[in-house]
């Protein structure tokens, strides 16, 4: 099985969760989306594609912030037999491209695709988190069909909110694939 690391905006930094996922584990890959601070959203799915497209299955998701929505737009715009390859996603922190807090310089996520995604999903969310409310977040799940866990008050669920390896996101990811 091969875990894809899906970066939101501005790249996961070496303290951020991912990073250390990434580091801990060869099957953990980052897959590089292009530009990090000012990103496209078609050149986004297109990067994800042609990494998807040379992988073969099972594929795991594990999407930030951003990736989020771009997980959602691919799953939508690619062809079935990409999408087959996707066993599951976990989608941490989504956020909202019309709030206030979201960067302008990140071009084409909006509107959110919020049909059901054709693999298992679980997005996790947090009571605090400055690029969006939990409630955005539920209506993501319950678009997407993907179950839903609001893990409190842990702001953007990134590095600055001192999760370290996040332990808690490694057992949601291993329900996830067990369940």
């Amino acid at each position: 099985m091969q875990y894809f690391i899906l970066p939101g905006y501005g790249n996961s930094g070496p303290g951020h969760w991912q990073s250390l996922w990434e580091k801990a584990d060869p099957r953990f890959r980052r897959i590089d989306l292009g530009d990090w601070e000012a990103p496209r959203r078609e050149t986004w799915i297109a990067r994800l594609e042609a990494q998807v497209a040379k992988t073969g299955s099972p594929i795991v998701l594990i999407a930030h912030s951003l990736a989020c929505l771009l997980v959602a737009a691919w799953a939508r715009e690619v062809s079935p037999a990409s999408v087959r390859k996707i066993k599951a996603a976990l989608l941490v922190a989504p956020v909202d491209p019309d709030g206030p807090a979201f960067p302008a310089s990140a071009v084409g996520f909006s509107p959110v695709p919020v049909s059901p995604l054709p693999f298992p999903g679980l997005l996790v969310a947090s009571g605090d988190d400055p690029y969006s409310d939990p409630e955005g977040s539920r209506r993501y799940a319950r678009g997407w069909g993907t179950a839903f866990v609001d893990i409190g008050k842990r702001g953007h669920i990134n590095s600055d909110s001192g999760l370290g390896d996040w332990p808690q996101g490694r057992d949601l990811l291993a329900s996830l694939l067990n369940g």
